[in-house]
């Protein structure tokens, strides 16, 4: 636990995916400047997987490693321990499923999910665990191009998983893992059945544009509300978004929060966005999008003929307009920075 519980507030609770703990994992993202604001208002409660900290003991031959449904089972029980009433959820890759599964069984105790890399399906990333976790794990966080290119990562993150994580028990939790079963969730269609089994609450789904898990991404958001799922895509970013561009992820979490109904005095920096049949596009200010501030912060609306052409209407809205545009039309929220 970081922090005190506030009355009447949700804590930040986060599950790190195979191979990390919640240092590596989030240290890089909790450790900005940006994100003191957040942990001011918020208590936050790092949970990790059996055997999965730093330092940890091999676990004896006779246990039997839980698996992720019995995993996310194990956290009302983590609340009820700390007395926590409800939580807002940040997981990457199998810490995202686990919460995802969490939010699905308990929709009382989560406000909101923001999930990394989330993989709602339960397609095996491998048949056996190899010798070496550490080569399995990073095709999972990286492209094999990114991989071939920079050293410098693949050392750092062999560095972690060789020197400060148990391999055997990382291996028991990797597969457990890729023996998950699908989540089973399914998008509320207006004029179909809407009482399908889906997240009841808001969620923000994070990818880099260079990670392998684009496409499970991409498929998990087609599953989802569309007027509670916001899907961010970040340009220039491989498979832990959180490390690589962690200003960028903390901004995306500041408007989701203010969403929920916090942080509502929050300062925070203009985003553009672009709604369009389907779902809306968003980026963050910076050099590639000066030219479009003054006229995005004045609110202006441009029409674009070629899409009305096709029956599609597109407009350039601000980022605090997401929350809004969530709850008003039946179409995802795609964030791209």
């Amino acid at each position: 636990m970081m922090g005190t519980v506030k009355a009447n507030r949700p804590v930040i609770l986060t599950f790190p995916d195979v191979g990390l703990n919640h240092k590596s994992c989030f240290e890089t993202l909790f450790n900005h400047e940006d994100m003191h604001e957040i942990v001011r208002h918020f208590a936050v409660c790092h949970v990790e997987a059996p055997g999965q900290q730093e330092g940890a003991k091999t676990l004896p031959a006779a246990y039997p490693y839980p698996s992720m449904e019995q995993l996310s089972e194990v956290l009302p029980g983590v609340l009820k321990h700390f007395g926590l009433r409800s939580v807002i959820g940040l997981g990457v890759g199998a810490g995202a499923y686990i919460l995802a599964r969490f939010a699905l069984n308990y929709p009382d105790l989560v406000d909101g999910v923001v999930l990394i890399n989330i993989n709602p399906n339960s397609e095996s990333l491998m048949d056996t665990v190899t010798s070496k976790v550490w080569v399995m794990l990073m095709t999972v966080y990286h492209k094999q191009e990114e991989l071939q290119t920079n050293q410098d990562l693949v050392a750092t993150y062999r560095h972690y998983i060789t020197a400060t994580m148990n391999e055997a028990n990382v291996s028991q939790f990797l597969r457990s893992y890729s023996n998950r079963s699908a989540l089973e969730v399914e998008r509320p269609v207006p004029e179909g059945n809407i009482n399908v089994r889906t997240l009841k609450c808001s969620s923000l789904l994070v990818v880099g544009d260079n990670s392998p898990a684009v496409e499970a991404v991409v498929d998990c958001n087609s599953k989802l509300n569309p007027t509670k799922t916001t899907l961010l895509k970040m340009a220039d970013c491989g498979g832990l978004p959180q490390v690589d561009q962690p200003a960028k992820v903390i901004e995306a979490l500041k408007y989701f929060i203010q969403g929920l109904g916090y942080l509502s005095s929050a300062s925070m920096t203009r985003l553009r966005s672009r709604t369009a049949s389907g779902s809306s596009t968003a980026s963050f200010d910076g050099p590639r999008s000066r030219a479009h501030t003054d006229e995005l912060q004045r609110g202006r609306i441009h029409s674009h003929g070629a899409e009305e052409k096709r029956g599609r209407a597109r407009t350039d809205i601000s980022m605090e307009s997401v929350s809004t545009v969530n709850q008003s039309v039946s179409k995802s929220t795609e964030v791209a920075c």
